[in-house]
């Protein structure tokens, strides 16, 4: 995976410019995390007993933006890539035979997707239906939920670097 740079967000910019500009900031750090690295280090495990590797972190995060943007969202009923229901919680992260490249693709097309199904939302106040609970999410809710969740994987990829190689604030 190549080097990719960072677009800083406009600090006067409004409220969905602000929420897009930082989730597509917290894409862009993980993409760096990653870059630069062989299959076997974005492979490359935590600490025993824990599964967590970049490579798992990459098709765990296809699946949650696949989850809120595609099912959630825009009501997809396209299946999860890595998660289904006759498998144990935490099939995204069992990398060992996994395809690098075509999990970095996944995640590239589904992010990509996510975009073009943010575009295409009139208001930060559209919302999707999370079946079958029947739960509402805004776009609002829906981007700062995934700014989270990718700025907390990614402190997670900080301390995963910096195992493989030493390098810290990539």
């Amino acid at each position: 995976m190549e080097s990719t740079e960072r677009t800083e967000t406009d600090h006067l910019a409004g409220e969905r410019e602000t929420l897009i500009g930082l989730l597509d900031f917290n894409r862009e750090t993980l993409a760096r995390k990653c870059s630069g690295l062989s299959a076997d280090q974005l492979r490359l495990r935590a600490v025993q007993p824990s599964e967590l590797s970049l490579l798992g972190l990459i098709r765990h995060l296809t699946d949650v933006e696949l989850g809120w943007f595609g099912r959630i969202l825009s009501g997809s009923d396209a299946p999860f890539r890595y998660w289904q229901a006759d498998t144990p919680d935490g099939t995204d992260f069992d990398v060992d035979d996994a395809d690098v490249e075509e999990s970095l693709r996944l995640w590239h097309n589904t992010y990509a997707q996510s975009r073009e199904i943010v575009d295409a939302c009139e208001s930060l106040d559209t919302f999707g239906v999370h079946e079958p609970t029947g739960d509402r999410f805004s776009l609002r809710w829906i981007l700062t939920h995934m700014i989270q969740e990718y700025a907390r994987h990614n402190g997670h990829a900080d301390l995963l670097r910096e195992r493989i190689d030493g390098q810290t604030g990539v």
